[in-house]
């Protein structure tokens, strides 16, 4: 019942009539991190999940076995509903559907499949291309198909606008809306008058991979339809570069001392671990502590 119940509270997010930030997030602390915050929605990407479990650039060689064991982790320790880039599906429609069975099981609450032509092939110079509106529309029934629990959001991406246009992305965007998918994830939009054209071509809710400054702020997003909004992946990247200057500094023969101020406090630690809890189990449970 947690995942169905963490389903239904992105739902409303997506009936609403604001426009959400995400936290982006890639394990059980950082999960942790943005429910104590307050963040009302979490956000996996694909090129995180890649850094993150593999130490590998987002080139689609990630696993969706090791993906989803990678969600697994993040809502074990978190409460709160997770959005997951499942990039192309991991291959064709018949993939889709497993990989849609696959996280609905990990406990997500949203998905996104994209109409990137993924992974790179062999020979191919010209940069990103799409693969046809057909095939599009038969992952996306696909997913569709594939979900048990009918609160799991399914979210058609594209990156169309950028690579081949607007005309051509309002043509995907309104052949993807009639697949009865629940929103429609938009990369690469440059203006507020492209997120005008395909707001007009769909009543679905729609959400942003990340929008210049001159789209506008939440208020003005919302009324555009956007729902969700993302902001970067800046907390990984923070954290690389912590790890690094702390490693660094101590190979350098800093000292540990001088770090103080740097590093997060007992406190910290002990609330993004929950150590309380786990002190009052071991005094419950085994007797310690008096």
């Amino acid at each position: 019942m947690k995942a169905t119940e963490q389903r239904q509270r992105y739902r409303q997010i997506l009936l609403g009539d604001q426009c959400v930030y995400p936290a982006s997030v890639f394990d059980p602390i950082s999960g942790r991190i943005a429910q104590d915050l307050g963040f009302r929605v979490g956000m996996f990407a694909g090129s995180i999940a890649s850094a993150t479990v593999l130490g590998a650039p987002d080139l689609v060689v990630l696993t969706l076995s090791e993906f989803a064991d990678q969600i697994r982790r993040i809502l074990r320790g978190a409460d709160l509903p997770l959005m997951v880039d499942a990039d192309h599906g991991y291959g064709n429609a018949l993939n889709v559907m497993r990989t849609v069975q696959e996280l609905e099981a990990a406990g997500v609450s949203a998905l996104t499949i994209e109409d990137t032509a993924l992974p790179t092939a062999y020979g191919q110079a010209d940069g990103e291309s799409l693969i046809p509106i057909g095939e599009m529309v038969g992952k996306l029934r696909g997913a569709l198909e594939a979900r048990d629990d009918p609160s799991l959001v399914v979210l058609g991406r594209t990156s169309s606008v950028r690579i081949a246009g607007l005309e051509e992305a309002v043509n995907r965007v309104k052949a993807y809306s009639e697949t009865g998918v629940d929103g429609i994830f938009l990369a690469g939009l440059r203006s507020s008058e492209e997120l005008e054209a395909v707001h007009k071509a769909t009543s679905l809710p729609l959400l942003l991979g990340g929008s210049p400054p001159s789209m506008g702020n939440a208020t003005s997003l919302a009324a555009q339809g956007v729902r969700i909004a993302l902001q970067g992946h800046m907390p990984f990247q923070a954290s690389v570069r912590a790890v690094y200057e702390t490693l660094k500094h101590l190979k350098d023969g800093g000292s540990p001392a001088d770090l103080g101020d740097k590093v997060a406090s007992a406190e910290l630690l002990g609330q993004v671990t929950r150590k309380s809890d786990y002190d009052r189990w071991q005094r419950d449970y085994l007797g310690l502590g008096g």
